[in-house]
């Protein structure tokens, strides 16, 4: 058992407007000192008893220049290390919202180097699983989301949810242990790397994310990324189960400064809510002589039942932005994580009995000893087999069915039960199997209607169903369209106005500048449109995915040249086709290196059996002098094209990892210009749907038919 603290450390945002007066001071080597300046407003009077000066004591305090990595290395990887030794683990951000919360948990989205606790901690986990042989380790991940006090499964695999209610709600249970589980959460099994990190990818897909006066992209949920870690040594009944908290907690908002209104304000009112209920437990454990903690209050704090006073190593990181409009709210922040680092937790290591091992050992002992005693006794047995019994039975008959070969076997042992059993289930499946060649033959030869002909009927009703969807689909995308091909005309019809106007200043003498200069310049800053610049590659990376119709996708293309991302895409293209050039020219490099390294070992031997002739012949001291030198130098170069070797090695692994990320982060970017299009070819669909609808009702002869007079092609 550990018993312990929870470790608190503070990071500030890096911020380009006004700061408060604070400095870190780190003299002592266990802890670092926050301190707030709040100078005295003389608005209040001479007499003012006000705080000038605000204290705060953490184990480490990150200032604004520190980076991703350093944050890893010395919060994230020793929670990781005691996960990986078999405690429980949990890291938790807290603080107002804008204030780098989600960026220190899950990281940015652009940069390779942005990536944030979660992706990096499950880099290093399948890292020490490939270096630790000795153990096998299983990995399973699970994604929670808390939105207005429901939760939420965000990898739910079963069907693809386009609103966050279309997914399965989470609902909270306790046993007679008081130990919690959540029904309705699914585990996902992660074999490597590359599977967690597209379960991430999928989870932060499906969140819940909002617009706020203090965040373009604030997260308006509380999400706890899990990873439930089994390690078992090979041939023994022990297992070691531990699991890993990354909470991402909700940013708390003052209405009164923020002027929130509408859904953002119910969810300010539920995400205040429950960080009040989480402060509420942080003062009932801190307290002494208090009985009752208020677990239940709110979901987040009964699934974090053991992140706070329980069997778990538990790390806060406190966020906060020091502008002086946020001073009030850091300050605040300090204060929690103060009252944080009073809760001690008592960590255990988790380590059990496998009980499936150990029931199907002692059931495979049970079963042989009886199978011996009823060959020495030469007794049979009078019972009725077990259900489990007879399930192995038929899983065996089936297995002897379907094997081919001649000389397969059917072992039952001693026991008459089992070999009547099977004779029976043969005699069964024969029976079975003449029935159904009997009533096929009486099938074919019925008269009356043959059901072929009922299924083409079926057929022939889906197939026009089908179509008239079809035709509902390209009479929207024309309309589409054609709107779109108007705003086309009209930019035209602006540019030639434009160039009438300049010519005709040429003619009175006004201007001197070509007309080709006077024409607006494309996205790509070139008077043709072209398909090889950003954009344009941009549209080809993007259109390979679901294949769309033609008029979507000349729609599509126009919509994403002008999307805000695509400069984005490109950069992250560019630089993976660099990385992958590198990668390139590495693998190269180690074939050179293999190859120099077995010339020299060729040269070693040749040298090696110069020096046998040498003995042989007389001429022996003077020539081997000669040949240890020259055999030297070449197990010197072997060595430093090893080092060499190695050093390619690491620099290769190192490029693998951030190309797959440079490929995650296309891949993400991918998706949401999918999910923009769709939401902006709907509500153009809709505004087309509306305006035939105005024109039908405005038409005083209904329905419109190309002969009537009513019909716009009518003359």
């Amino acid at each position: 058992m550990v018993k312990q603290t929870i470790q608190i450390f503070a990071r500030i945002k890096p911020t380009k407007k006004n700061t408060a007066v604070y400095s870190v001071n780190s003299e002592e080597q266990a802890s670092t000192f926050l301190e707030f300046v709040v100078p005295k407003d003389t608005a209040d009077g001479f007499v003012n008893n006000k705080r000038e000066c605000f204290k705060f004591r953490f184990q480490k305090v990150f200032d604004q220049a520190t980076k991703q990595e350093n944050i890893f290395e010395d919060i994230a990887k020793p929670v990781a290390d005691s996960v990986l030794a078999g405690y429980n683990g949990t890291i938790f951000a807290y603080g107002q919202t804008g204030s780098g919360k989600t960026f220190t948990i899950t990281g940015g989205a652009e940069r390779f180097s942005d990536r944030g606790i979660i992706p990096r901690t499950l880099s290093y986990l399948y890292e020490r699983f490939s270096l630790d042989s000795s153990n096998v380790y299983t990995t399973h991940i699970s994604y929670l989301e808390i939105y207005n006090e429901i939760g939420y499964d965000l990898l739910d695999s079963r069907q693809e949810a386009s609103r966050l209610e279309d997914l399965p709600k989470v609902i909270i249970m306790e046993d007679p242990d008081q130990n919690i589980h959540l029904r309705n959460l699914s585990l996902q099994q992660s074999a490597n790397e590359e599977e967690a990190l597209n379960l991430l990818f999928l989870g932060d897909t499906n969140r819940m994310i909002a617009e706020t006066p203090m965040n373009q992209a604030s997260t308006r949920s509380h999400c706890i990324f899990t990873v439930h870690l089994c390690r078992r040594e090979p041939g023994s009944d022990t297992l070691r189960r531990s699991k890993l908290h990354l909470v991402d907690l909700a940013g708390s908002d003052r209405v009164s400064k923020t002027g929130l209104n509408g859904q953002l304000l119910t969810e300010a009112k539920y995400i205040n809510l429950s960080l009040h209920y989480l402060e509420q437990v942080i003062i009932a454990l801190s307290e002494r002589n208090r009985f009752h903690i208020p677990y239940r209050n709110s979901m987040l704090t009964s699934v974090l039942r053991d992140s706070l006073g329980g069997n778990c190593m538990t790390t806060m990181i406190a966020t906060m932005a020091v502008d002086k409009t946020n001073l009030d709210e850091s300050i605040s922040t300090c204060r929690f994580a103060q009252r944080v680092a009073i809760i001690k937790n008592e960590a255990v290591l988790n380590e059990e009995l496998d009980p499936a091992l150990l029931i199907a050992r002692l059931k495979q002992e049970v079963q042989s000893l009886k199978e011996e005693l009823s060959m020495l006794t030469g007794e049979e047995r009078d019972g009725q087999l077990a259900v489990e019994e007879i399930q192995k039975l038929e899983e065996l008959v089936k297995a002897f069915l379907d094997d081919p070969g001649p000389d397969v076997t059917l072992s039952l042992g001693p026991d008459m039960r089992k070999i009547q059993y099977c004779f029976s289930l043969l005699k069964t499946m024969i029976l079975a199997s003449r029935v159904e060649s009997s009533s096929s033959c009486d099938m074919q030869t019925s008269p009356g209607v043959r059901p072929e002909e009922k299924d083409c009927e079926h057929r022939s009703e889906e197939e026009v169903a089908k179509l008239k969807e079809l035709l509902m689909q390209r009479n929207n995308e024309i309309s589409i369209l054609v709107r779109l091909l108007k705003k086309e005309k009209k930019r035209a019809k602006d540019a030639i106005t434009q160039l009438d106007s300049i010519s005709d200043r040429e003619k009175d003498g006004t201007t001197s500048d070509s007309s080709s200069s006077a024409l607006p310049p494309l996205k790509d800053g070139t008077n043709e449109p072209t398909t090889n610049g950003p954009a344009g590659r941009a549209v080809v990376y993007m259109k390979r995915g679901p294949q769309l119709s033609m008029g979507k996708q000349e729609a599509f293309e126009t919509f994403i040249t002008d999307h805000e991302e695509h400069l984005i895409i490109e950069d992250n293209r560019s630089l993976l086709k660099q990385r992958s050039a590198e990668a390139r020219k590495l693998g190269e490099q180690l074939n050179d290196a293999k190859q120099k390294i077995n010339d020299f070992k060729k040269q070693i031997e040749i040298r090696r059996r110069q020096r046998a002739v040498h003995g042989v012949t007389g001429n022996h001291q003077n020539v081997v002098e000669d040949l240890d030198l020259v055999e030297e130098n070449l197990r010197k170069n072997i060595e430093q094209e090893k080092k060499n070797y190695k050093s390619t090695v690491a620099h290769l692994k190192a490029l693998k990892t951030e190309i797959e990320h440079l490929q995650l982060l296309l891949e993400r970017a991918k998706v949401k210009l999918q999910k923009d299009f769709q939401k902006w070819w709907n509500e153009e669909a809709s505004k087309v749907q509306e305006t035939e609808a105005r024109s039908q009702t405005r038409s005083p002869c209904g329905t419109l038919q190309p002969s009537s007079p009513c019909s716009p092609g009518f003359e």
